[in-house]
């Protein structure tokens, strides 16, 4: 709501920079605490921990929708409130609440793709590298998941639909072309550490990825309206 105080652009702009370092800094050191924590056994309550950056972005998020008023930007909130869950699934309970925790971020993708359409036709042919990646990952995990084959799949699908989506839609950019990736590179080392091979410090190399992911989402989500300001 202080964001309405202002009267000008200008004056928008310059406070959204601001609270955007600030929150960033928030944010870095949150991740690097936990990222660090990832090399020591695990301890209670550490879900709180690992979902501080998480509330930092959804944070930052809201006050920019608080600005934008955009039905997708509400849609991409979601989308971020869905990943936190995923964290606390995924972290509270590793083994039995693992697929609570794949369920909330599939939905998460869902809310994502639906924030970045329109879609346009430019970049096509990328699209095949993305479909390549994706069956040669899931052709390696797929004899290690068991009864997970089906969910696994699906969310592989999801996931590389989001990724696919940051290069198709008209919100196009750096940042999220980079989200997508680096999403689709985290979920992998998951994927390859749980179902294949255990990947010496995975837990390290998939926080880090995913943090990021999750940063460059959100700073491609609103950097267009950051531009126009």
């Amino acid at each position: 709501m202080i964001f309405q105080n202002f009267s000008n652009k200008n004056n928008i702009k310059e406070n959204v920079v601001i609270m955007t370092k600030l929150q960033l800094n928030f944010f870095i050191i949150f991740a690097g605490v936990f990222i660090a924590s990832t090399f020591f056994n695990s301890y209670p309550l550490s879900w709180i921990l690992k979902l501080l950056p998480i509330l930092v972005l959804i944070h930052f998020s809201w006050q920019q929708l608080l600005l934008t008023r955009e039905s997708t930007h509400k849609l991409f909130i979601v989308g971020l409130i869905f990943s936190g869950l995923g964290d606390f699934f995924l972290d509270y309970d590793r083994v039995n609440w693992f697929v609570f925790g794949l369920g909330s971020f599939l939905v998460a993708h869902l809310f994502y793709i639906f924030s970045l359409k329109p879609l346009t036709l430019k970049r096509m042919p990328i699209i095949v590298l993305y479909c390549l990646y994706g069956t040669g990952m899931f052709s390696v995990i797929y004899a290690g998941l068991g009864e997970l084959f089906i969910p696994v799949l699906i969310y592989m699908t999801v996931l590389l639909l989001m990724g696919i989506v940051t290069l198709l839609s008209q919100k196009s950019n750096t940042w999220l072309i980079i989200g997508g990736i680096s999403f689709i590179l985290s979920d992998s080392l998951i994927g390859l550490d749980k179902f294949y091979l255990e990947i010496p410090y995975a837990s390290f190399w998939i926080m880090t990825t995913y943090y990021f992911a999750q940063f460059s989402l959100v700073k491609g989500m609103f950097e267009q309206k950051q531009r126009l300001a």
